[in-house]
C-alpha cells in the first residue's frame, strides 16, 4: 500500500475480506512519508498520466488531502500507524513485506539515486519495519515496479528472500546486461484494476472477468491489488472476484510460500533479463521480464 489513507482504511478492509474466506495473502507496505502529492509532477513528465488520473477518478480513490501530501501539507509518516496493524496482519497468517520507504521518491527517482541513497531508502524502511515486527522484512516489492541492477544488488546483500519488482510471466533470476543478481524475482503477472479501469471502456466487472479467464491450474499467477482501490470504492467487486475464483477451485497462496518452494531447487529457476517496458493503461515505463535464458 502506498498512502496513509490506504494503510489505515483500506488494509483493514482487505484483511477482513480475506480472513472471512480463509485466504492468506502477501501485504507490502511503504512505511516512510506519504508524499503522494508530489506524484502530480508526472503530469508534466509522463504522457498518459492525466488520462489515467481522470478515468480512474483519482481524487475519489485517494482523497483530496492525500493529493496535497508533500506539496501543501507535510507528508505524514505511515510507519507511525503500523504498531497495531502490521502485527495483526501477521497474526492472521498473512505475509508482510516492504514496499519501500518514500514511495514517490523511489517510483520517480530510482534511476537517479546513488547506491548510497538506495541503501539509505531500504535501511530506513527496514528500521521502521523491525521496530514494529521485531524482525526485518524478508520480501520486497518495488514502488511502481521500478528496479535497477543497483537496487537488486542492495536487496540481495541485505538478505531478502525474494523480490517482486517487475512485471512478467513467472519466477526468474534477474539479469541486467551482464550482471546476474542472486535474488529470486517473482513478478506480477496480471494487469491491475487501476491500470485498466476505464481503459477502452473497461468496467470493474470486465476487469474481474478478464482476471478469471487468465487463471489456469498449470500456470500460477500473481495479482497486485491496491489498498486504496480494492480496499476502497471497489471492495465489493474484489469480494465478487474472490468468491468467483473460489467457486472455480482457485488456490490462493502467499508469495513467501511459493518462494521457499522454488528456492528448494534453485537450479530449476530460469534466468531472464530485465528491461523497461510499457503496459496497456499505465503511464510511464516499468521493469519487465524479457524472454527467459538458459543458465
Amino acid at each position: 500500500m502506498d498512502t496513509l489513507r490506504g494503510f489505515r482504511e483500506g488494509v483493514p478492509v482487505l484483511r477482513d475480506l480475506l480472513d472471512h474466506r480463509g485466504l492468506k495473502a502477501s501485504f507490502f507496505v511503504a512505511l516512510g512519508p506519504d508524499n503522494s502529492g508530489r506524484a502530480l509532477r508526472r503530469l508534466f513528465r509522463q504522457p498518459g498520466f492525466l488520462n489515467k488520473m481522470w478515468r480512474t477518478k483519482a481524487p475519489a480513490l485517494y482523497g483530496f488531502r492525500t493529493l496535497l501530501y508533500g506539496l501543501l501539507i507535510p507528508g505524514p509518516l505511515i510507519g507511525r500507524y503500523a504498531a497495531d496493524l502490521l502485527p495483526a496482519l501477521a497474526a492472521s497468517g498473512h505475509e508482510v513485506g516492504l514496499h519501500g520507504y518514500d514511495h514517490v521518491r523511489w517510483h520517480d527517482g530510482l534511476l537517479k539515486m546513488s547506491p548510497q541513497q538506495l541503501q539509505q531508502e531500504v535501511q530506513a524502511a527496514q528500521t521502521l519495519f523491525t521496530a514494529v515486527m521485531s524482525q526485518p522484512a524478508r520480501a520486497f516489492a518495488a514502488p511502481g515496479w521500478q528496479c535497477s541492477a543497483a537496487s537488486k544488488q542492495i536487496l540481495a546483500a541485505q538478505g531478502f528472500l525474494y523480490a517482486s519488482d517487475t512485471r512478467g510471466s513467472g519466477p526468474f533470476w534477474p539479469r541486467f546486461r551482464d550482471q546476474l543478481i542472486p535474488l529470486l524475482e517473482i513478478p506480477t503477472t496480471l494487469p491491475t484494476l487501476d491500470e485498466l479501469l476505464g481503459f477502452n471502456g473497461c468496467r470493474p466487472r470486465d476487469f474481474s472477468r478478464l482476471i478469471l479467464k487468465r487463471l489456469r491450474p498449470e500456470a500460477p499467477q500473481v495479482l497486485t491489488i491496491h489498498a486504496e482501490v480494492e480496499g476502497g470504492p471497489y471492495r465489493r467487486e474484489f469480494a465478487w472476484l474472490l468468491d468467483q475464483a473460489l467457486e472455480r477451485g482457485v488456490t490462493f497462496f502467499r508469495l513467501r510460500d511459493w518462494a521457499l518452494e522454488l528456492l528448494a531447487e534453485p537450479q530449476n529457476i530460469p534466468v531472464a533479463r530485465v528491461r523497461p517496458g510499457r503496459l496497456p493503461g499505465r503511464a510511464g515505463t516499468v521493469a519487465c521480464q524479457t524472454p527467459q535464458e538458459a543458465l
